[in-house]
């Protein structure tokens, strides 16, 4: 599937690969609103989205399609790249691109999951419990990896799939037909009290209190979930230093709050 020359009407044989010095420069002009500078950035960095979506061959998925649906997360990438941190555009754009494709194959799940992805979400599953075993507590994505030697992308996406998707219409009890409570009657709203409104402003001010590596740093940790190993991989420091700058963030913060 990947291995084709021409996917989605571009000549990967072709692919331009920019220096790091042209990447800096470039970004420079796009930044002043040089759009041609833009678009130079996007073209030489498609040899990035075509190594991505080769993690997802076999899934009975058009190159085409994700091909196309990595160049969204490659534009994302370049147009929310923060140039004064001390990291390369791919350390940024991989999991951008990879989050963007995933997105795309689990809405494409809902209609069809192939088997091999059925298969390894019940082997998923197996192995979560032989690890709650064995150790007693629920196992990590990245233990499951391990376990079962596949990418930790592929687990996360084996186990979307086979969650079936049910309509907040669905009803959850009904009383002899007189009136019924559908799931979306028991949603609460809990993203719009009055308490967390306040707590969000002020955590939004206490946020740009921080540097620029902090609150990334902050923003992955708490607000996407990552852990300090993976953050430290995405910005391309060591795990001592997320783990030192997060504390340092957090003191702060604390801080801020009292």
């Amino acid at each position: 599937m990947i291995n084709r020359v021409e996917i989605a009407n571009v000549n990967t044989s072709k692919l331009q690969v920019l220096t790091p010095e042209e990447t800096k420069e470039l970004f420079k002009k796009m930044h002043e609103g040089d759009k041609e500078a833009r678009e130079k950035l996007i073209n030489g960095n498609l040899r990035l989205v075509l190594s991505v979506i080769q993690r997802f061959c076999g899934r009975g998925e058009n190159a085409d399609d994700l091909f196309q649906v990595g160049c969204v997360g490659l534009i994302k990438a370049i147009d929310n790249f923060d140039t004064s941190l001390d990291i390369q555009l791919s350390t940024y754009g991989v999991p951008m691109i990879i989050g963007e494709v995933r997105r795309y194959l689990r809405d494409n799940n809902m209609v069809r999951v192939s088997r091999s992805v059925r298969d390894l979400a019940y082997k998923v599953l197996q192995a979560k419990e032989k690890l709650i075993r064995e150790k007693g507590k629920e196992p990590t994505i990245e233990e499951l990896a391990k376990e079962l030697n596949v990418e930790k992308e592929e687990i996360v996406l084996s186990l979307d799939a086979i969650q079936d998707p049910i309509s907040l219409q669905e009803p959850v009890y009904n009383n002899d037909g007189a009136e019924s409570l559908s799931i979306m009657d028991q949603v609460k709203d809990k993203k719009n009290t009055d308490e967390l409104w306040a707590e969000n402003i002020t955590m939004n001010e206490a946020l740009k209190k921080l540097n620029d590596k902090e609150r990334m740093i902050i923003d992955k940790r708490f607000f996407q979930g990552r852990t300090q190993m993976e953050v430290a991989d995405e910005i391309g420091i060591s795990q001592a230093q997320v783990s030192r700058l997060e504390k340092t963030a957090l003191d702060h913060i604390r801080r801020l709050y009292k």
